[in-house]
């Protein structure tokens, strides 16, 4: 079962930064998930619609400029990352997963997806596109056709995986609220992997892993590595950032 770094390591460091990253790769996480907006002809690794959780600036991210993202800090101390830096840090290291937050203009993403694959190190078989929207998974399986599709959903739909088989995805993301053995089963019968977000907990890890799941996002890849290494672990590890 494959540990995704959620945000990069999250739980260590202010998430969607470098650092974040930097210390996914030092916890020996499989995978990184980040997340993307597209604003003023850049695109930025950034998580939420309004600023002031993270950088305590007041309004939303759509509404400045690349310059006054820029100068923003998350938690007072990491500068908001593009894409394009994130795509270098990693440097093919491991799989990333790029979600798209807001719709994105093709391009603008097309040429750092190509340039992920050559310049950046990655493999296509490193690069996972994922999105509640569907719409723009499939305008962008359009323009970039050889790129893993990721098909989120935070809900069990009654034809369960049918959905992702319908938009042409690569893999089925969904939440561990609602996962269940028979939407594992359906996923794997359609040649589907099953990743399921956000899992920081031991027993739902140990449950996820005999479920079948493929992999899962989490805050703290360390700690999910010591559970599936079968490590002593110590819960109150993860208490400060419940």
């Amino acid at each position: 079962m494959l540990i995704i770094a959620h945000r990069g390591a999250s739980a260590e460091a202010p998430e969607n930064t470098l650092v974040a990253m930097h210390r996914a790769l030092e916890c020996r996480a499989d995978g990184i998930e980040i997340d993307i907006y597209a604003v003023d002809g850049e695109i930025f690794v950034f998580h939420d619609r309004y600023l002031e959780r993270l950088t305590a600036h007041p309004g939303r991210l759509q509404d400045l400029t690349a310059a006054q993202i820029r100068k923003l800090k998350v938690f007072g101390q990491h500068p908001v990352p593009t894409l394009a830096e994130v795509l270098e840090s990693i440097g093919g290291r491991c799989l990333l997963n790029i979600e798209l937050k807001g719709e994105v203009p093709l391009d603008l993403l097309a040429p750092l997806l190509e340039r992920a694959r050559g310049e950046f190190g990655f493999t296509a078989e490193q690069l996972i596109l994922s999105s509640f929207n569907h719409h723009w998974l499939k305008a962008l399986h359009g323009r970039c056709p050889w790129v893993r599709l990721g098909a989120l959903n935070a809900s069990c739909m009654l034809d369960y995986a049918a959905f992702a088989t319908e938009l042409g995805a690569y893999s089925l993301h969904t939440c561990v609220d609602f996962v269940d053995q028979a939407l594992v089963d359906d996923a794997h019968q359609r040649g589907l992997p099953v990743y399921v977000y956000t899992v920081d907990e031991s027993h739902d890890i140990q449950e996820l892993k005999k479920m079948g799941v493929d992999g899962i996002f989490t805050n703290h890849p360390q700690f999910a590595r010591n559970v599936l290494d079968g490590l002593p672990t110590h819960e109150h590890e993860l208490m400060w950032h419940r």
